[in-house]
């Protein structure tokens, strides 16, 4: 019973928190699609935390970061993280003391009121299955990282369903976009997120420890096409090799 209560709970803050600010958000749209970014970051970065670490709370979840200082300063970067389960979306959002724009599946956008904010933060959304939106999608996240944005985004595609420690096969969408900006890739290993609440194959909040370690960056400026092609394998083998020390 317990647990009902505290899944309740939990469940109406995640909607709440959205039903209850529709001028905020409909001020913060109005400011992306008039270009006014300054407007829209302002309001992105003051409530996006909020809402996120209040969900982290309310859950009694604790994540534990390290490798902050592996992060390059005054550079934008592409991070790259492995995908276990719906909790690695607020462990992205606040790693940094400025939420990231996150590349999304295409179904993201059908969902009411989250695609606002989404767009609010310059998230985009790729369609798998249409190559040249893929391209389209990877174009656009390489002039925000060339605008100071960092860039977030999971290179397996989707939520990897497997063992703890293991890891699925990383696409190469998210190295374009670093050597097209020629910007640092930052490989993130999350370990855990899954057993907060797809663990045991129900959507039941658990207060578990999510282990985050942000890895050494690795520079595009400089890689030839060989580097630039083997990226999506060496960046998956040094995330799995850091998923393994936490098993």
């Amino acid at each position: 019973m317990r647990s009902f209560f505290k899944n309740l709970i939990w469940f109406v803050y995640f909607f709440g928190f959205l039903l209850v600010h529709p001028f905020v958000l409909r001020k913060g749209i109005k400011a992306i699609d008039s270009g006014d970014y300054e407007t829209a970051d302002k309001i992105a970065y003051k409530y996006v935390p909020r809402w996120c670490n209040t969900l982290i709370k309310l859950a009694g979840v604790k994540i534990s970061v390290s490798g902050l200082e592996n992060v390059p300063n005054g550079r934008a970067c592409v991070f790259a993280a492995n995908h276990r389960g719906l909790w690695d979306i607020p462990v992205m959002l606040t790693l940094l003391d400025k939420p990231m724009p996150l590349i999304a599946k295409i179904e993201s956008k059908k969902i009411p009121l989250i695609r606002g904010w989404m767009k609010m933060l310059h998230c985009l959304f790729l369609d798998r299955s249409d190559a040249r939106q893929g391209m389209e999608v990877i174009n656009k996240a390489s002039e925000l990282v060339d605008m100071g944005y960092n860039v977030g985004i999971f290179p397996e595609g989707t939520r990897f369903k497997g063992e703890e420690g293991e890891i699925g096969t990383f696409l190469s969408g998210a190295f374009r976009i670093a050597s097209k900006s020629k910007a640092p890739i930052v490989p993130v290993a999350i370990f855990n997120s899954r057993a907060a609440l797809e663990g045991d194959g129900h959507f039941t909040m658990k207060a578990v420890k999510i282990t985050v370690h942000i890895l050494p960056p690795i520079d595009t400026e400089n890689l030839d096409r060989s580097a630039i092609k083997a990226l999506p394998k060496t960046v998956e083998d040094l995330i799995h090799e850091e998923l393994q020390k936490q098993i």
